[in-house]
């Protein structure tokens, strides 16, 4: 039953990867306005009633790969050795996201361009960091039980990391992309309890 329910999971997991991968290349090739959920639908392969399970709209879809990448993110600082400081948790986990999910990849990099043009991806990136650092701060506050403190961590992790992004795109992307996080990470000095 277990391997029915895995491969059932594994199936589900690849129809969500395929429907955004699909909406991110029609979105890049006709802008976002000129794509709708039909087409993303059609170019998987999948029913506009398959899309509707996975996604609330096209906005969604094309910003599911960040929204992976922030699920990952939560578990790894979740699964760090439980003696370890909440700013070391959060920066060794971001540097095993780093290692395990190869940054900055085209995907990602096509989906930074797309959200800088439109605003209703901005305000979904938005919405979506309000709830990573909410999902952080539930995470470390295991690790700082002081929850103002552990959400300050939280925010600031995230406005680092945000910060060396645009700093990577403003570049040219001529720094190694996890390095230069690495080092802004290890610039922030914060303090505990």
């Amino acid at each position: 039953m277990e391997t029915l329910i895995t491969l059932r999971e594994h199936k589900k997991a690849a129809t969500r990867r395929s429907l955004a991968a699909a909406a991110l290349r029609l979105a890049m090739e006709r802008g976002l306005d000129g794509v709708t959920v039909e087409e993303i639908a059609d170019e998987a392969g999948v029913s506009r009633r398959t899309f509707s399970n996975y996604f609330t709209s096209k906005e969604d879809a094309v910003v599911d790969a960040d929204r992976e990448r922030i699920r990952a993110l939560v578990t790894l600082v979740g699964a760090r050795p439980a003696d370890e400081g909440p700013w070391e948790a959060l920066r060794a986990s971001t540097a095993e996201l780093y290692r395990d999910r190869p940054m900055p990849d085209v995907e990602w990099i096509e989906q930074l361009r797309l959200l800088r043009r439109h605003p209703s991806l901005i305000a979904r990136q938005a919405g979506d960091q309000v709830a990573l650092e909410r999902d952080l701060t539930a995470v470390l506050v295991h690790r700082e039980p002081d929850e103002e403190i552990a959400r300050l961590m939280a925010a600031t992790f995230l406005v680092t990391v945000r910060t060396g992004i645009s700093l990577w795109l403003e570049g040219g992307g001529k720094q190694q992309l996890p390095e230069l996080v690495d080092r802004l990470l290890g610039r922030v000095s914060v303090q505990g309890t």
